[in-house]
């Protein structure tokens, strides 16, 4: 019972956190404040329903506001194809949750991660300077910024007064206030009351319809914009999996419980997928919902149901009054968003980090920022992988000795090289050993000693291949000695009987032994 207590308490007190951030990214996505706060309502109970963590508080988050928003500028006045995008997307993330691909989560490297997080940081904010000034706000970064000086020239004064106020709170309020009162609900009531107090003629959320959403029905598949709507709908399921399952493991490091990432991406799907029946925004797990979560005592996943059931008595009772806010508060608040979203752990020792990581980061950031998202976390994989690539080939040795083979008879000696090969053989590396053959010269046998070669791919093996067939033509031998599970590897793909031909030793001494076996049927 305390437990259940416990839980109810601390989904109540989510959803105090939650409800401006819900109509803030609403009004931000382009698809109105009821759209946002459906998307916490709707993701929020049926993620926690189906979902891997128990803990976790899902709903709209910066990252997948971003995408929403350029959706919605993508399709404008189609809400039917806005939903679809979004129904699409839920469904990726179910397939993504079956087939097990949020174990790969955790190869994604940080530099990656830092560079697309403060990317959508720096995204919200400058999205967020047009409506902090009182002017209307563009959907594009580039158009933004290129009409800075035009919009500082039309800035509404009472909105600006409104949104430094707002600002002001969220950066000012006491650590120990706060934790009683969130700063947003605090900016949200009190500047609120203060703009209607003076009259102030700005902006606002404008009328907030009553009662359960209207039912939309996501069947807009025009092939003309299938090519685009695909493309929003991946980035949206991997961006919302990466926030979801980043989010996952911030709550198992908190309650020392361990996730279920296969429920989770499922849970997240089905949520995202439901929302676009309904008009709402997708989303994902909720970093600083979550915690705040966990820290008012939540250990299971009621209290993410509670969340939701709050939000839905709020909506149906109090919307009228949430119809008052003005958008200078709204966008105060997402500033402040956007500067939490900012990776400040890596920002601060960028200085002392490889040259490498900061290529990874400032990249990813700029593409983030400029391009794409989806682009950007791409390049930032290939570029990480490359580097990787590089890094275990330096970290593979392959060694040439000449050795003298003796003989208890008088015959002629014959040179034999071995090459020893430590650590991994793969694309990487393979071509390296082939130009380290290439200066072999005056030896009739070469022993490829690859004991102690703990991997071998098949790009590996077809340039081992190559390698035989070229000192063939040059009446040089070559003899390999490969471990158990490598040999069985080699055979298997071996479709033109090419290593079935050479002499194949499971150690280094029964190859020098067969080397000298040789010499001897042949000088006897």
């Amino acid at each position: 019972m305390h437990r259940v207590k416990n839980d109810i308490f601390a989904g109540v007190t989510a959803a105090v956190v939650a409800l401006p951030l819900a109509l803030a990214f609403g009004v931000a996505s382009g698809a109105g404040a009821i759209a946002g706060l459906y998307g916490a309502i709707i993701l929020g109970f049926f993620a926690a329903f189906f979902g891997g963590t128990p803990t976790q508080i899902s709903g709209p988050t910066g990252p997948m506001t971003v995408i929403v928003a350029a959706t919605v500028a993508t399709f404008p006045n189609d809400l039917s194809t806005v939903m679809t995008v979004i129904f699409l997307a839920g469904l990726m993330q179910i397939s993504f949750g079956i087939v097990g691909i949020g174990k790969w989560i955790k190869y994604i490297p940080y530099p990656v991660i830092s560079g697309f997080m403060c990317g959508i940081g720096v995204i919200i904010i400058i999205l967020q300077i047009n409506p902090f000034l009182g002017v209307e706000g563009y959907g594009s970064i580039v158009k933004t910024l290129t009409s800075l000086i035009d919009t500082f020239q039309k800035v509404n004064y009472e909105a600006l007064i409104i949104a430094t106020v707002t600002l002001a709170i969220m950066f000012l309020t006491p650590k120990k206030i706060s934790k009683i009162v969130p700063s947003a609900l605090i900016a949200l009531v009190t500047v609120t009351y203060f703009s209607l107090f003076m009259g102030f003629q700005i902006d606002t959320i404008g009328e907030i319809p009553m009662g359960l959403p209207a039912f939309v029905l996501p069947i807009s598949f025009d092939i003309l914009k299938l090519n685009t709507m695909l493309m929003l709908s991946i980035t949206l399921a991997l961006l919302a999996s990466i926030d979801s399952l980043l989010t996952s493991l911030v709550a198992d490091s908190m309650t020392k419980t361990k996730h279920d990432p296969k429920k989770e991406l499922i849970g997240q799907g089905i949520g995202n997928t439901i929302c676009s029946f309904f008009g709402a925004i997708p989303g994902a797990g909720a970093t600083m919902r979550t915690v705040i979560n966990i820290n008012s005592g939540a250990t299971t996943k009621l209290s993410g149901m509670t969340h939701s059931f709050t939000l839905l008595v709020i909506v149906l009772f109090l919307a009228p009054l949430a119809s008052k806010i003005p958008l200078a508060v709204l966008s105060g608040i997402l500033i402040k968003v956007g500067f939490d979203i900012l990776d400040y752990k890596f920002l601060k020792i960028l200085n002392k980090i490889t040259k490498q990581d900061l290529l990874i980061m400032v990249t990813v950031f700029l593409l983030t920022v400029f391009v794409d998202l989806i682009m950007a976390v791409g390049v930032g994989i290939t570029i990480s992988s490359i580097i990787a690539v590089y890094q275990v080939s330096r970290a593979t040795q392959i060694k040439i000795a000449r050795s003298k083979v003796s003989f208890d008879i008088d015959i002629e000696n014959h040179d034999v090289e071995i090459i020893k090969i430590n650590g991994s053989l793969f694309f990487g590396t393979a071509s390296h050993l082939d130009e380290r053959l290439e200066k072999i010269k005056d030896t009739k046998k070469v022993i490829l000693d690859c004991k102690n070669v703990s991997f071998l791919d098949i790009s590996a093996i077809f340039i081992l291949e190559e390698i035989i067939e070229k000192f063939r033509t040059k009446d040089l031998e070559i003899i390999l000695v490969l471990k158990y599970r490598h040999k069985r590897k080699v055979l298997a793909v071996d479709t033109t009987n090419l290593f079935k031909s050479i002499k194949i030793f499971h150690t280094l001494d029964d190859a020098i032994n067969y080397t000298q076996k040789y010499e001897l049927v042949t000088n006897g």
